[in-house]
């Protein structure tokens, strides 16, 4: 069956209707039936719950600046389902993702014939990926784990470069289990036999956790924790701040980023970069120089002057989005606000409402998970905050930066399906 662009996309969004969880074991046959093998590529694995892809975005910005040829595999797109698969920096072309929907679709067909399951929507985006990043002959591929790490399709990588990991949350607890410590166990599945660790070591419970597998495994662990970054300083649009550990002396980094959330994820970039200099021979100064010039759409992205985007689509998102809020507009900023139902939008509405915002507006994404907007607005009512209520994106985005004073600051946060399509309403998409 030949398939059109919009067709592949349907049948992709359609794939959860029919399947279930597959093994690794799955995921390894019909990646070796594409006829790619992990091991032609130098993988960076990184898994988390927050941070995950602002960190890959930076290494991968690195390697570029170090005129290395990178793939780069993340999760979920914005706007986009090319955004996926980036090569030198840039989301694939719409014919590539086309040809290689084709290709596994091919493969897929051939394995269900001999009553293999069909894999998942991720697995078969995975699949998509590793054809692209072995057809563009990439040397370094950034991995981004999905939900977990432990089980992840992306987990029949056997031996990374280095593994990294961000900040651990309770999130998605149907799935990863119910304690901070649980789901560090299944984060910390991606750990291998011998292979560096980079980590955010800020959770005392995820840090021994990822530290005891790591042991299991003879893996050197560089945990970072929060009093390693000194002196931050915000200039309004960036932040400079000094990174300080047992392996390294003082280093100041400056991050083309107002949230200070980054300034953890910016130094995991950091010291990764530092522990493969042997192999990449990027020198210190480039390092640096790559992570100042990383830009990663969504995450406090300045949209327009005193207008952010911000994905903070869990509970400990919305506190570091919060951080960030009191640092560029801590005096009667604007909210627009939406998220989808298998999200935790009451502590995050309970979270927001503490703060001293002049107006918050409330919407709905178009997605069927999409929590009414009359919902979120009788939420944040029963915490004692009026919201007004605008069923459509658009209309309550503009709403919301027409009526505020010019001088105000509106930030509009949520789920990253919401920020998505606000990119994508306001052609906000650094990449179209």
């Amino acid at each position: 069956m030949e398939f059109t662009y919009e067709e592949a996309v349907a049948y992709l969004y359609d794939t959860p209707k029919f399947t279930t969880k597959n093994g690794l074991e799955h995921t390894e046959e019909l990646v070796r039936r594409l006829g790619v093998d992990s091991k032609q590529f130098k993988i960076i694995h990184v898994a988390g719950s927050n941070g995950k892809g602002s960190v890959c975005s930076a290494i991968n910005e690195v390697l570029i600046q170090g005129n290395k040829r990178t793939g780069m595999f993340i999760s979920p797109h914005l706007v986009n389902m090319e955004e996926r698969f980036c090569v030198d920096g840039r989301p694939c072309k719409r014919g590539q993702f086309l040809e290689a929907f084709r290709e596994v679709y091919r493969r897929v067909e051939q394995m269900q014939e001999e009553g293999l399951a069909h894999p998942t929507f991720f697995e078969y985006l995975f699949a998509m990926g590793m054809w692209i990043f072995s057809r563009e002959q990439v040397e370094y591929l950034i991995l981004e784990t999905g939900l977990g790490g432990r089980k992840d399709c992306t987990n029949i990588v056997e031996h990374p470069l280095i593994t990294v990991i961000t900040s651990i949350s309770l999130e998605h607890t149907e799935y990863l289990g119910t304690t901070i410590a649980e789901i560090a166990g299944e984060k910390a599945g991606i750990i291998k036999e011998g292979v560096p660790v980079v980590y955010d070591a800020s959770s005392q419970e995820a840090a021994k956790v990822i530290g005891e597998r790591a042991c299991e495994k003879n893996a050197k662990t560089y945990g970072i924790l929060p009093k390693s970054l000194k002196f931050p300083k915000f200039n309004g649009k960036n932040i400079d701040f000094y990174y300080g550990s047992d392996y390294d002396v003082d280093t100041r980094i400056s991050i083309p980023f107002a949230a200070p959330y980054q300034m953890m994820n910016m130094a995991l970039v950091y010291q990764t970069m530092m522990l493969l200099e042997k192999d990449t021979e990027i020198p210190k100064e480039e390092v640096l120089k790559g992570i100042a010039h990383t830009r990663w759409q969504g995450r406090m992205q300045e949209l327009e002057e005193n207008i952010y985007l911000d994905g903070a689509h869990n509970v400990d998102g919305v506190k570091s989005f919060l951080e960030a809020v009191r640092w560029i507009q801590p005096y009667h900023p604007v909210l627009l606000f939406s998220m989808v139902r298998d999200k935790d939008y009451g502590e995050a509405i309970r979270l927001l409402a503490q703060e001293d915002w002049e107006r918050i507006y409330v919407t709905q994404v178009r997605d069927e998970r999409g929590v009414s907007a009359r919902e979120l607005a009788e939420v944040f009512q029963s915490e004692g905050k009026e919201a007004v209520v605008i069923e459509d994106c658009k209309e309550a985005f503009l709403t919301a930066r027409e009526e505020r004073n010019q001088k105000q600051t509106l930030f509009c946060t949520g789920s990253l399906y919401f920020v998505g399509e606000l990119l994508s309403l306001t052609g906000g998409n650094e990449d179209d």
